[in-house]
C-alpha cells in the first residue's frame, strides 16, 4: 500500500505527523481516488472501486506491475459486466513469465504467473485519452504464492526480513534527478552550467513539467516531499542540439517496497510529461562529460515499535540500527552498484566527482561521502519538522530501486551478524575532505562482478535474491 503519508503510525518525540491513511479535516486529501470515494486507500474494497467506475463511465481496467527490468508494464481490460469486473480486480490475470523476467530461470515451458491486483493503489491514469483506472500488481507463481524472481517479491522478502531479525521497519524515500531537454527557440533565457540549483522561471523553461508532475503524483497516491531545479545545465552545441536543464523530486519516507515503487512510478510520469511536450526526458548518469550527472540517492529511516530510531544515541555514538545500517552500506556499498549504478556512463559521473562519492567514506557534511546524516530542519522552538535520515549518495538513475533497496536491506540485515561493524565504521569516518586511506569504490562492470561473485551469500541469505538473478549479474560478456 503507497501510504498517504511521510511519516509512519508513530507519534515522534517532537514531532507528531497526521496519523496514517488518515483524510484530514479541513485539508481535502491529495490522494484523488480517497477524496472521490471519501475513504483512505488501506480502507477500500472492490465495491469502492465498483461504485466509482459507474459513476465516472470508467469502462477500462489497466493492470500494471514492475518486470524484471524494473520497468512498468500494463495489461489493459474492457470488463464485459460486474462479474468480469470483480474477476479481474479481485483474481488477476495470468502472464507469461519468461517474457516478463528474461533469464531468470523461468523456464519457457512452465513460464504462467499470476497478476494479483492490489486494491489500495488504484489511480486514475493521468495519460490516458480515455477514464482508466490502473491498479498496481504483485506477481505469484503458478501455486499462488509469491514468485521468487519478482523485484517486488523481492523486495518484499528483504523488507520482511530486515524487520524479523533486527526489530527494525525500514523505511526510505528516493531523490529522482532528471533532465529535461527540448529544442531551443529565440524565447528561451539561457542559465549557465552548475548554476540552476533552486532556479526559478523564467531562467527554467521545465519549471511547469516538475510542477504538474508534482500534482499528478500527489493525485495517484505517490507521497512527495518537494520539488526544484538541479544545478545542472547543458546549452545547444556540436555535441548536443538540444536545451537541456536539471530538475529534481524527492519523495516522502515510505516502506521499502512502497518506497521503490514510488521512484517508478515518479519515471513514468516524468517520461509522459516530457512527451506531452514534445521534450526529452533523461535519467542518465551523465548526458554529457563534464556536465553535473543525475543521482538517485535514497534517505532512509529505522523505525523499532512504530516510533522513529536517531541515528545518534549521544553526540559521537550511533544507535544501533544505525550502526547496522551505516555499517553495511559502508561494508557492501560498492557491490550494490550492481543495483544502483547500471549504465556505462554510471563510472564517469564518479570519476567527474560533482558532489559523487569516490571512495567509501561516511560524514555529516561532505557530499562527495558514500553515506551521508544531512541536517535536520527545526522549528523556532527546536521542535523537529521532519525524520531524520541516513543518505546513501551511491546510487544514480539508472538504478533499479526494487533490487538496489531489498540489497540495502540484506546489507542491514549482513550487518547486524558482523564482530566488526564498528571498525568497518571507524576507518571509514571522514577526518577531512576526502581521505587516502578510505576503501575505494569499483570502477569498472568487472569490478562490481567481482564484487557480487565475492559477496553473493548476503544478497541469497534467506532466498531473498534468487540465484539465478544472481548468477545472471556475474555471468561474462
Amino acid at each position: 500500500m503507497r501510504t498517504s503519508v511521510e511519516t509512519p503510525r508513530a507519534r515522534l518525540k517532537n514531532h507528531e505527523p497526521h496519523p496514517e491513511n488518515e483524510l484530514a479535516e479541513g485539508i481535502p486529501p491529495t490522494n484523488k481516488l480517497e477524496l472521490l470515494i471519501g475513504k483512505p486507500s488501506g480502507e477500500w474494497m472492490a465495491d469502492d472501486l465498483l461504485d466509482l467506475c459507474r459513476d465516472r463511465d470508467i469502462r477500462m481496467i489497466s493492470l500494471m506491475h514492475v518486470g524484471g527490468d524494473g520497468w512498468l508494464k500494463t495489461l489493459d481490460f474492457v470488463p464485459r459486466d460486474e462479474l468480469h469486473f470483480r474477476d479481474v480486480i479481485g483474481g488477476g490475470e495470468r502472464a507469461d513469465g519468461s517474457s516478463l523476467f528474461a533469464n531468470s530461470g523461468i523456464l519457457v515451458g512452465k513460464s504462467d504467473i499470476l497478476l494479483r491486483p492490489r486494491i489500495e493503489s488504484a489511480f486514475l491514469d493521468p495519460f490516458a485519452e480515455l477514464p482508466v483506472m490502473v491498479l498496481m500488481c504483485r506477481h505469484a507463481d503458478r501455486e499462488g504464492h509469491p514468485l521468487p524472481e519478482s523485484p517486488d517479491t523481492i523486495i518484499h522478502r528483504a523488507y520482511d526480513r530486515v524487520q524479523k531479525l533486527t526489530g527494525v521497519e525500514l523505511y526510505a524515500h528516493g531523490e529522482v534527478e532528471f533532465y529535461v531537454g527540448k529544442r531551443p527557440d529565440e524565447t528561451d533565457v539561457y542559465g549557465a552550467d552548475d548554476h540552476g540549483y533552486h532556479a526559478s522561471s523564467p531562467f527554467v523553461f521545465a519549471e511547469s513539467l516538475r510542477r504538474e508532475a508534482l500534482l499528478t503524483l500527489a493525485e495517484m497516491g505517490v507521497p512527495i516531499k518537494y520539488g526544484h531545479a538541479e544545478v545542472g545545465y547543458i546549452s545547444p552545441g556540436a555535441q548536443n542540439e538540444r536545451l537541456w536543464e536539471q530538475h529534481e523530486i524527492e519523495l516522502a519516507l515510505q516502506p521499502l517496497p512502497q518506497a521503490a515503487e514510488s521512484v517508478v512510478l515518479t519515471q513514468w510520469v516524468l517520461r509522459n510529461l516530457a512527451a506531452q511536450r514534445g521534450f526529452k526526458c533523461s535519467f542518465a548518469p551523465v548526458l554529457l562529460k563534464g556536465h553535473a550527472g543525475n543521482g538517485m540517492h535514497f534517505h532512509l529511516a529505522p523505525f523499532q515499535n512504530h516510533d522513529f530510531v536517531s541515528p545518534f544515541v549521544s553526540e559521537d555514538k550511533f544507535s544501533n540500527p544505525a550502526r547496522w545500517l551505516i555499517g553495511g552500506l559502508v561494508r557492501f556499498g560498492g557491490m550494490l552498484m550492481a543495483f544502483g549504478n547500471r549504465a556505462d556512463t554510471s563510472f564517469l559521473r564518479l570519476s567527474q566527482a560533482k558532489e559523487a562519492p569516490n571512495a567509501v567514506t561516511w560524514g555529516q557534511f561532505n557530499r562527495k561521502a558514500l553515506v551521508r546524516l544531512p541536517i535536520v530542519a527545526k522549528d523556532d522552538s527546536g521542535k523537529q519538522i521532519a525524520v531524520p535520515t541516513i543518505e546513501f549518495r551511491l546510487p544514480d538513475g539508472s538504478a533499479h530501486p526494487h533490487l538496489l533497496l531489498a540489497g540495502i536491506a540484506q546489507a542491514m540485515c549482513a550487518a547486524y551478524g558482523m564482530n566488526d561493524v564498528d571498525q568497518w565504521i571507524e576507518c571509514t569516518k571522514e577526518n577531512s575532505e576526502t581521505r587516502p586511506d578510505a576503501p575505494a569504490i569499483p570502477t569498472s562492470i568487472e569490478e562490481i562482478q567481482a564484487a557480487v561473485r565475492t559477496e553473493r551469500a548476503m544478497l541469497e541469505a534467506d532466498s531473498v535474491f534468487p540465484t539465478e538473478l544472481i548468477n545472471q549479474l556475474i555471468a561474462p560478456f
